[in-house]
C-alpha cells in the first residue's frame, strides 16, 4: 500500500522546499550555518504544511545526526529523559543529536524544563515545531537557549509548482491525460499549506477516468464529498467553533460537548478552545455569574500546567459549567456603548471636582474643589456627579434580568433614584 501523497511529495533536500528561500535560499543566515556543519537549537513556526517537519527531517540527514523524535501530544517528562540518555550515550562524533518535537507548545512547564539541561550542554540539538507564537508558548528559559525562525505559507506560485510536480511524478496521474484549467479552487482551498494541496490532488487523482480535466467546479465538488470532519484551519474550523460557542450561550452542554469532542479529535489547539471560553464567559455569561471568568481562566492554566491529554477533563468542566451558568451579556453592550458615546463626546471636559489637584496651582484653579469623599458618608456613598454636564443622566449599564443583576438594579436604584431611569 502506497504511502499519502503528502509524504511521497516531501522534498528530499534543502533545494526542494518550497517557499522558504528567506531562511534557506543562498546566503541567508541559516542555509550558511548548515553548509558550515553549524546548527543551533532553534523553534520552527508557522502555519501548517510548509515544512518544519521536513525541514527539521533534511537538516538531520544534511548533517549526518542522529534523529530522534517525539510527540508533543503523548510524551511525558520520562520519556524525554530516557531519549536524553539515550543521545547522550551514543553522542556522535560529527555532532550532538538532533531531537524534533512536533508540536512543542503542548509540552507543559515541567516538560519544557526536562529539556534545559541536554539543550544548554549540547547533548541534544533541538529542534521546535511549533504553529503557535513561541514568546506565548514556550517558556523563557527554554526560548532564551534557542534561535527562532519563522515559516511563510506557501505563495500561489509554489503551490503552483507543487501542482506540476505531483502530475508529472506521482503514480497516481502517470498514463493519464490531466488538464489544469484552474487553479483557483486550489489554492484558496489549500490556503498556502502543502499537505492540504496534496490530499486534494490525491482526491482528484481517486476520479477513474484516463482524462482529468482540473477545474474550480470540479475541485469543490470532489472536496466538498471527501472533506474531513474537522479542517482546524479551513471553514470547517471556524463552522465548529461557532457551533461550540452558541451551545454554550444557548445553554445546552450536550451540544457543547459534542462539538468540543470534535474539536479535540480534529487536532485543534485546546488552548484556542480555552482563549474562546474566557472571551464567552465575559461575554455572555459576565455579570450574571463572574465566577464563570474565573473558571475559564483557571481552565487555561490547568492545561498549561498539565498538559494533554489530561486537560480534556478541566476543559469538559469548564464547558459544562459555562453552559449551565445563567446568561448575560450586559458588560458586552455596557462597553460597547460607552465606546460610542466616547466617539460621539470625544472631547468633554473632566469636571473641576473630578479633577487631580496635586499642587496648590491646581487646587487655586479649583481642581478637586467640592469632591466628596464617599468613605466620609453613611454608607459609604453620597449623591454627585461623575459625567460631564453634557451627558448627565445618560444610562450606559442595564441590568439584566438574572439573580445577581437583580441585586445590581436594586442598589443602583437606591442609590441613584430615577437619575439614571432606565435602571
Amino acid at each position: 500500500m502506497m504511502a499519502p501523497l503528502a509524504e511521497r511529495m516531501r522534498p528530499q533536500s534543502l533545494d526542494q522546499i518550497l517557499g522558504q528561500d528567506h531562511l534557506i535560499g543562498p546566503d541567508k543566515p541559516l542555509r550558511k550555518m548548515i553548509d558550515q556543519g553549524y546548527l543551533p537549537s532553534m523553534i520552527l513556526w508557522g502555519p501548517p504544511g510548509v515544512g518544519k517537519t521536513t525541514l527539521a527531517r533534511i537538516l538531520g540527514q544534511f548533517l549526518k545526526r542522529p534523529f530522534y523524535t517525539i510527540s508533543a501530544i503523548s510524551a511525558g517528562v520520562k520519556d524525554i529523559r530516557e531519549l536524553i540518555h539515550t543521545a547522550k550515550t551514543n553522542k556522535a562524533e560529527l555532532g550532538s543529536a538532533i531531537l524534533f518535537i512536533d508540536e512543542i507548545h503542548r509540552f507543559n512547564k515541567s516538560q519544557q524544563d526536562a529539556l534545559l539541561a541536554a539543550v544548554e550542554d549540547g547533548t541534544i540539538c533541538l529542534i521546535g515545531a511549533t504553529t503557535e507564537n513561541p514568546s506565548f508558548e514556550v517558556n523563557s528559559a527554554l526560548l532564551s537557549r534557542m534561535q527562532v525562525y519563522v515559516l511563510k505559507p506557501l505563495t500561489d506560485d509554489d503551490l503552483l509548482k507543487l501542482i506540476h510536480k505531483i502530475i508529472s511524478d506521482a503514480p497516481e496521474f502517470q498514463d493519464r491525460q490531466v488538464v489544469l484549467n484552474n487553479t483557483k479552487a486550489l489554492f484558496r482551498l489549500s490556503g498556502g499549506d502543502a499537505r492540504k494541496l496534496s490530499n486534494i490532488m490525491e482526491i482528484i487523482a481517486s476520479i477513474p477516468s484516463a482524462y482529468i480535466e482540473i477545474t474550480d467546479a470540479l475541485v469543490m465538488e470532489l472536496v466538498s464529498k471527501n472533506a474531513a470532519m474537522y479542517d482546524k484551519d479551513g471553514e470547517m474550523h471556524y463552522d465548529i467553533i461557532s457551533a461550540f460557542i452558541k451551545s454554550i450561550r444557548g445553554s445546552d452542554p450536550h451540544a457543547a460537548l459534542y462539538w468540543m469532542a470534535r474539536m479535540i479529535e480534529g487536532g485543534e489547539d485546546p488552548l484556542f478552545i480555552c482563549r474562546r471560553l474566557i472571551i464567552l464567559a465575559a461575554e455572555d455569561i459576565g455579570l450574571a455569574n463572574p465566577n464563570a471568568l474565573l473558571m475559564a481562566q483557571a481552565c487555561a492554566g490547568a492545561i498549561h500546567q498539565i498538559g494533554w491529554p489530561e486537560g480534556r477533563i478541566p476543559l469538559a468542566e469548564t464547558a459544562i459549567y459555562l453552559a449551565c451558568s445563567p446568561k448575560s451579556n450586559t458588560a458586552y453592550v455596557a462597553i460597547e456603548k460607552a465606546l460610542s458615546l466616547a466617539r460621539e463626546f470625544p472631547h468633554l471636559p473632566v469636571p473641576l471636582h473630578l479633577r487631580n489637584a496635586p499642587t496648590q496651582m491646581m487646587k487655586n484653579l479649583a481642581y478637586g474643589k467640592n469632591y466628596e469623599y464617599a468613605h466620609n458618608h453613611p454608607f459609604g456613598f453620597v449623591v454627585q456627579e461623575f459625567l460631564p454636564p453634557d451627558i448627565s443622566g445618560v444610562s450606559i449599564y442595564e441590568p439584566g434580568k438574572n439573580t445577581l443583576e437583580d441585586k445590581h438594579k436594586e442598589i443602583l436604584k437606591n442609590l441613584w433614584g430615577d437619575k439614571y431611569n432606565t435602571i
